[in-house]
Formats: C-alpha cells, sequence, structure tokens
C-alpha cells in the first residue's frame, strides 16, 4: 500500500503532538491496516511494528463486530488493563486508510485520550 508523503507527514506530527499533549500515553503508533508503521512516537521502550502489527488485527476484529451487529462503523477499540489501557481507531483518508493506536498507562484519563484520538483521527481524515 503507498501512503503519500504529505500523510506520513501529517501522521508523524499528530503522533509526536498527542503524545507531547495527552497525560498518560506512552505510546502512539500509526499504521496501515495490514499492520506496517508509518508514523511512531514513544516515551518508553515499545516496538512500534510490534504494536502496528497487533493492532491492524484488533481494528479487523472491531470492523467485524460492528458490522456483524449492524452498529454502523466502527470508530474506536479500547482494550483495557490493570495497567492501562490501547484505544485502536480506524482513518479513512479517501483512498488511503490507516489504523490509530495509543498506548496509555493507568494515569491517564480514558475520556481525554479518546477525546484526543479522535481529534487525530479527524486531522488525518481530512483533505
Amino acid at each position: 500500500m503507498r501512503i503519500p508523503h504529505a500523510i506520513k507527514q501529517r501522521a508523524g506530527d499528530e503522533a509526536r503532538r498527542m503524545l507531547d499533549e495527552t497525560t498518560g500515553v506512552a505510546s502512539v503508533v500509526i499504521a496501515t491496516p495490514d499492520g506496517f508503521e508509518i508514523a511512531s512516537a514513544n516515551l518508553r521502550d515499545f516496538q512500534p511494528s510490534r504494536i502496528a502489527a497487533m493492532a491492524s488485527s484488533i481494528s479487523a476484529m472491531g470492523a467485524v463486530v460492528s458490522q456483524e451487529a449492524r452498529l454502523g462503523r466502527c470508530t474506536c477499540i479500547t482494550v483495557a488493563t490493570d495497567k492501562g489501557f490501547a484505544l485502536v481507531s480506524p482513518v479513512r483518508n479517501g483512498e488511503t486508510e490507516l489504523v490509530v493506536n495509543v498506548i496509555a498507562d493507568a494515569g491517564a484519563v480514558l475520556a481525554q485520550v479518546m477525546y484526543r484520538t479522535a481529534a487525530c483521527v479527524r486531522a488525518l481524515e481530512a483533505p
């Protein structure tokens, strides 16, 4: 899948901005739906390529569940743990599809991270 340079640049800017501006976020990885990292920003020693690969599967499952349940387009999947959470949000910009993956620690506020992730998705979907 070929990702336009402008979208890659915007993805890198958005990943860094979200990491810098959102309390508790430890990693932001923006990837293709087939699991290849195109941009990331991390505060800890994460392997963005592994996060990208796993999150693409989670995104695909969210799409199938929302379709089967007739809930409309899947906009976010949350994986909650005892030490934090992960958010996975699909992005559609024309023919370009991406997945935003956010890893947050237990000190993060879920609603705040969801709000900021949605803003990132809107920025990536803008023409």
